[in-house]
């Protein structure tokens, strides 16, 4: 069955869930419990607290996108939530942001993850194996990085079935590890001695924890990229059977999946190694304490696997950005992006400008963060979390205006949960500021380096970007757009 556009309706309700979880759980909950220890000086219930503030946050803007999913679908959810509920220009700069700069730079990095995990698999088994640097740094996880994102982008572009196979046995295999952890991981630190504080006491701290609220804001800010992507899973509302009713399940179900696998996977790798060893190696030898170097490196290869499946679910959503817009009369060359190969069923040229942006985003996130002297100065900032400040400030207006068009919506919908959307989406704003805006100036001018603030210079990239989407805008103007 196809629908209006020419997409067809190919993806059940297992394929919308394990979209969800698996654009959302990756890289993150893998590194970023490192950084939540960090930000906690290594207090395991504090950050147990800051993990469940976030799931919450990521909730509340799924259940307002769940009332938007319910009333709207056309080719790409987010984009047609905009247009729905603004207009088609705010549309068409919301897709333009989607597609030059949110879902490619967070692509690109989920990339270079992938391929710096498997190196660390590879030189944990084989020592002999050696590297130009370490693998977080190499040229070799740069080349890397490339290459398996050609592989993914062709098995997207040449068959999306395949895709929608890769990305739900990637899904599965991620959660091996971390459903292997949460439990062996928790029973290993009642049974054992770990030399930091016992999983069996984590309970009673809750409240002395909680005191101290400047940790646990830092610890919510450090969730942000580890519960990012879920909005991705909207990009093929369109291609979803049922999606009105499938979609909202897949999302509220798969947000609650994501929240119980954060907190059972941190909870069980505080039972598998120290808080020192945790802070300062991150979580993989947790793997190895709890079950071995055999199995607990065969593990550790399957984080690489989990990177693999986030990173297959954003260039799913990516390399349909241009599509989305040419559907509209909208952006450049719309009748060329138009096009669907007969054979595959994919917009071809749509695709091989994701893979173009993409790959762009992969060499700026490499000279502005990974070379050992930044490539692009002031304006080296970081590309993995930067665009949520604009992504979230961006769902504002579309859940006010939500608010005031559909009237006949019970208060639920109509106002409870559009609230909810604005209050978590102006928190990941603030959110964003503090960590990547506020700290780094401060940490610059003590440190004499003079005037520093990645946010500004982001911004000014970002404000480049969208003027340029304007320009190329070009509308159709015998269309009417909403």
């Amino acid at each position: 069955m196809e629908n209006g556009n020419g997409l067809k309706k190919q993806y059940g309700l297992l394929m919308a869930i394990c979209m969800v979880v698996g654009t959302v759980v990756g890289s993150g909950v893998f590194f970023k419990a490192q950084a939540i220890l960090d930000k906690t000086n290594g207090d395991m219930p504090l950050g147990i607290i800051a993990w469940i503030i976030g799931g919450l946050v990521m909730i509340f803007c799924v259940l307002a996108f769940c009332v938007m999913a319910q009333q709207y679908e056309k080719v790409n959810g987010l984009v047609d939530y905009a247009e729905a509920t603004i207009g088609g220009k705010y549309a068409y700069f919301m897709g333009w942001f989607a597609t030059i700069i949110y879902t490619p730079a967070m692509t690109s990095v989920l990339a270079w993850l992938t391929a710096r995990y498997f190196l660390t698999f590879v030189v944990s088994v084989n020592p002999d194996f050696q590297l130009a640097g370490n693998p977080v740094t190499s040229s070799e996880t740069f080349t890397l990085a490339g290459f398996i994102l050609i592989c993914v982008f062709a098995v997207n572009t040449l068959s999306s079935k395949l895709a929608g196979k890769l990305q739900i046995s990637a899904t599965f295999i991620k959660l091996i590890p971390l459903l292997l952890m949460a439990v062996v991981g928790t029973v290993y630190g009642f049974t054992h001695n770990i030399d930091n504080e016992p999983v069996s006491i984590l309970a009673s701290n809750f409240a002395t924890s909680a005191g101290d609220i400047s940790p646990l804001f830092g610890a919510v800010v450090a969730t942000a990229f580890a519960y990012e992507g879920w909005i991705l899973a909207t990009s093929i509302n369109s291609e979803i059977k049922n999606s009105k009713k499938n979609l909202p399940i897949a999302l509220i179900l798969g947000g609650i999946v994501i929240i119980a696998i954060y907190l059972l996977y941190y909870i069980g790798v505080a039972g598998g190694a120290s808080v020192d060893t945790l802070r300062t190696e991150g979580t993989a030898p947790a793997f190895v304490t709890v079950f071995g170097n055999v199995i607990g490196n065969i593990l550790n290869l399957f984080v690489a696997v989990s990177c693999l499946g986030t990173l297959n679910g954003l260039l799913i959503g990516c390399i349909r950005g241009m599509y989305s817009l040419s559907v509209r009369n909208m952006g450049p060359k719309q009748k060329l992006m138009q096009q669907i190969d007969p054979a595959s069923g994919m917009p071809s040229n749509s695709c091989i400008i994701g893979l173009v942006v993409v790959a762009a985003w992969l060499v700026y996130f490499y000279g502005a963060n990974l070379a050992p002297t930044p490539w692009f100065g002031k304006f080296s900032f970081d590309s993995s979390e930067l665009p949520i400040i604009t992504i979230y400030a961006l769902y504002i207006p579309m859940f006010i205006q939500f608010m005031r068009k559909e009237k006949s919506l019970p208060v639920l919908k109509r106002i409870v949960l559009p609230i909810l959307g604005v209050i978590g989406s102006g928190f990941m704003v603030i959110a964003a500021f503090y960590s990547h805006g506020y700290v780094p100036y401060i940490t610059a001018k003590e440190a004499g380096e003079g005037f520093s603030c990645p946010v500004l210079f982001y911004l000014i990239v970002f404000a480049v970007i969208m003027a340029i989407g304007m320009l190329l805008m070009n509308p159709n103007k015998k269309e009417k757009t909403k």
